[in-house]
């Protein structure tokens, strides 16, 4: 029997279970089962020489973005809109068979947008190019699921579903669960909060499962199972998401104001060019980009070209915008001189570990490089002996 027979029987016995109290621990059983073996679905085969099939192209930019969605959506006409690179568009399914990048000149930022092929039911199974997709998708710093306005509401949790059974978590953050595995003393179980949806006997069920016996767990929050499942997994990816509802000039405008009112959602018209540029700014909002521009000492600030940082890469501090510029840049800083709104005044003297806002002005003052040889100006003190005696004698004059 395949992985994938055996993901599919076990997904039936959890349908026919009934769901109460005494079928929890079972049920939990099975859910690490799946999860353990969808991991196995994701690895390479055995024996493989090289890398497989994919269409990964080289990272641009300061951002990456991944459109996701159905065939016949209009992922390739949106790229076309939004970054001026021609991508195939017509009338029929699974026009685009490969990644075709794009650049989106932004906020005197580079965003790299990615057109990929459209995906199918069971892409996470291998079914289309689905898994070459996913695999892009996980590099990208956010996702934007194209959908059809006019379609029903289930391709957006039928793609949901794909793209969690291969480890993406979309719009969620990462559990606070400590987890950390030992050589020795057993299962140490403890809990900051009152837990609902699990228990100490179900947690060491599902470590069992994975053949854990030694270890570190904390909740510190009340999670649930398959949150533990992820933390005891380790290759979950968290991302933001936005949901693009295109085509809604084909739809009544009572419909275009549900989808509107949903969370992370944005609605479009390719055809008519509407409303892109709130797609854009709401893009920017959820990348989190973070403009710093330098300012020479005794010069006015450059606000050409903008040093862009952010928390999903590196972070926003001093520290972070130093090793941008220089990796060795950082020991011979004094101090910053910082304007923007991150400063309570201007300037404000701060160290490495202050937090940069977006478009702030930052002044690197280096330490002064002292020279042992020669006497400064306003040296205070002298390399003389204090002393008479101290002094060196000298040779007495030959006779």
């Amino acid at each position: 029997m395949g992985i994938i027979e055996k993901i599919k029987e076990i997904e039936a016995e959890m349908a026919r279970t009934q769901k109460n109290k005494a079928t929890e621990y079972h049920l939990g059983q099975l859910k690490a089962k799946i999860a353990k073996l969808r991991t196995q679905l994701l690895e390479p085969p055995k024996g493989s020489s090289g890398a497989g099939e994919g269409f990964e192209v080289t990272k641009f930019g300061h951002g990456r973005v991944a459109l996701i969605g159905f065939p016949s959506v209009g992922k390739s006409t949106l790229l076309t809109l939004l970054t001026g690179t021609h991508s195939e568009a017509a009338s029929y399914e699974f026009t685009t068979l490969t990644c075709i990048p794009g650049i989106i000149h932004y906020n005197d930022c580079k965003i790299q947008l990615l057109d990929l092929p459209g995906i199918i039911e069971g892409a996470s199974e291998g079914k289309g190019r689905g898994r070459q997709v996913i695999a892009v998708s996980k590099s990208s710093d956010i996702v934007l699921m194209v959908l059809d306005a006019s379609k029903s509401e289930g391709h957006r949790q039928i793609l949901t579903k794909e793209l969690e059974a291969v480890g993406l978590r979309l719009n969620k953050r990462p559990p606070q669960i400590y987890f950390k595995k030992k050589k020795t003393g057993g299962i140490s179980f403890n809990s900051t909060v009152t837990l609902t949806h699990v228990d100490e006997k179900l947690c060491y069920q599902i470590l069992h499962e994975y053949k854990i016996h030694n270890a570190e767990l904390l909740f510190r929050e009340d999670a649930s199972v398959d949150d533990l499942i992820d933390v005891i997994e380790g290759n979950r990816k968290y991302m933001k998401c936005i949901y693009v509802y295109n085509k809604i000039d084909v739809v009544g405008i009572d419909d275009v104001d549900k989808l509107a009112r949903q969370p992370n959602s944005v609605v479009i018209s390719c055809n008519l060019k509407l409303n892109l540029d709130r797609l854009l700014a709401k893009m920017w909002e959820e990348m989190g980009l973070v403009r710093v521009y330098t300012k020479p000492q005794g010069q006015q600030p450059d606000f050409s070209d903008p040093v862009v940082l952010s928390s999903d890469r590196g972070g926003c501090s001093v520290e972070d915008f130093c090793n941008h510029i220089h990796r060795n840049l950082l020991k011979d800083v004094k101090y910053v001189l910082v304007w923007g709104t991150s400063a309570r005044h201007f300037p404000q003297h701060c160290g490495t570990s202050h937090v940069l806002h977006d478009e702030d002005v930052v002044q690197i003052v280096k330490k002064k490089e002292t020279d042992e040889g020669g006497r400064g100006r306003f040296k205070s003190h002298s390399n003389d002996p204090a002393q008479i005696s101290d002094r060196e004698k000298k040779a007495p004059l030959k006779t």
